[in-house]
Order: structure tokens, then sequence, then C-alpha cells
């Protein structure tokens, strides 16, 4: 018996002559704004001045979209890409990895601290929130694109995409998953600063719970979403790239629980 339901959405909600709205472009904007809305509450109740919290948001977006498609090229598909370089920067042909925007981010944020004389673990930390929203929410543009799609499945809520293949096999949401975990990260990262008492808290706490959190959860989505190169090796590229920022944060988590980042 067939399991799942067909997703048919024509992820263009609104034409006008060559221009097309896409559901992901309406989902990326709110993920820039609320991602922003985070960033500006954390720095205003450290006591930063708006004008500074305004000046990182070209720098993160620039990180966003350079990391993740640097990183894209590079971390999947690099012989194709360095063969014809230029095709780097046709992304609007679709192909960005949430590895890379953390590298871009982490580079951004170190670079942001220190040409404005912030402590740099106090800085990965407030930007955390905006992370982990980040995270949720260009999942669910993925959804509505029907891309990234997981492996076959018989579960009940198996979805068979029909933009990506007929929706001949149905598979696992697994842009749904990383959503909802996303959601779930955001949840836990508010729990642990108010517990901690807010500004009070320990340095490197928030950004050391968010990259353990996500990075093992994204490891573990992994063995449920179709494979993306290495299809021979025990892991695949997505679960190889999480290790590193997973011990990183792992090695904050003991860093900060020590008391080593008192504020």
């Amino acid at each position: 018996m067939d399991t799942g339901f067909i997703f048919d959405l024509d992820p263009t909600f609104y034409r006008i002559g060559p221009f097309q709205f896409r559901y992901y472009g309406l989902i990326f904007v709110a993920m820039l704004y609320s991602g922003y809305m985070f960033w500006r509450w954390q720095m205003v109740r450290a006591g930063y001045s708006l004008e500074l919290a305004q000046r990182f948001v070209v720098w993160g977006f620039l990180a966003v979209v350079v990391g993740s498609r640097l990183g894209h090229c590079l971390f999947y598909d690099p012989a194709g890409y360095l063969s014809n370089p230029l095709t780097i920067l046709y992304i609007w042909q679709g192909g960005l990895s949430s590895h890379g925007a953390t590298i871009g981010l982490i580079l951004v944020l170190y670079l942001f601290a220190r040409s404005n004389g912030l402590n740099k673990l106090d800085i990965l930390d407030r930007f955390s929130f905006s992370a982990a929203t980040g995270a949720a929410l260009v999942r669910l543009g993925n959804f509505f694109n029907s891309e990234i799609v997981g492996r076959e499945t018989d579960l009940p809520w198996g979805v068979r995409f029909f933009r990506y293949d007929g929706g001949v096999i149905a598979r696992h949401p697994s842009q749904l998953y990383e959503f909802l975990m996303g959601v779930v990260i955001l949840l836990a990262l508010l729990l642990a600063d108010r517990m901690a008492g807010g500004e009070k808290r320990s340095r490197g706490l928030l950004a050391g719970l968010f990259l353990t959190l996500y990075f093992f959860g994204r490891f573990m989505v992994e063995y449920v979403k179709e494979y993306q190169t290495l299809e021979h090796s025990v892991l695949t590229m997505g679960q190889y790239l999480s290790i590193a920022p997973f011990l990183f944060g792992v090695g904050l988590l003991v860093w900060s629980r020590r008391g080593h980042g008192k504020a």
C-alpha cells in the first residue's frame, strides 16, 4: 500500500511579467529579519548601541551568502566548480551549504568583534539565537522548494515530492525534521539564557550549546537524508563536516561550565 502524501506546491507563489516571487525568498527575508531582531535584542540588552548592532547586518548577510555558496562548491563538488570557477557565481541555480554558512559567520563574527574591541565569545553567544532561527527557517524554505529531500520511508508521514522525482517515492521530510530541530534549539537557548541569569551567564555557554545541539542533530538527520556525495563512505559529507563544530561546541560548554567565561 502506498504511503505518504504528494507534495506538489509550486515554489513560485506570484508572477508579474518576467519576475517571480518564491516561497523560499519570502522565508529568506523572514529569516534575515527575525535573525536581526534577536541580534538587536541581545546587543542592546548588553548596553551596546543600536548603531553597532546595525553595523553587523551587512557583514552577516555576506557571511551567509558567500560562506554557504563557497561551502557547497568546495565541499560537495570541488572538481566540477574549480574546472569552471565562473559557475560558483551562479547562485540562482541553487547549492548552499549550512556548514559553509557556519564557517563564514564564525569568521566574520570574530573579525567584527576584533575590529570593535568586543569579547569574541560574548559576540558568538549573542548571535546564537539568530543562528538557530536561520537554521530552522532555511530548511522550511528547502521544503517549499522540494529540495534536500530525505531517503525512502514507509512511515505514514512520508512525503512524495512530485517536483523532485515525480512523487514516485515516499521520503522522510528531513527538511521539516531540521526545521523542528532549529525551533527546539532556539527554545533551549532562550531557556538556558534565562536560567543562567541573562547578562550574568558565563561566556561561551550559548555558543557551545548551539554548536553542540545543532551539529549533533545535523549528524543524526543525515541518516535519513538523501546522499550528497560520498555514497560509498561510512558517513556522509554532512556528517564529516559536523564533527569538528560539534566537538568545538562541547569544548565551549566544558570551558564555560568550569567558570572560565564568567562576565
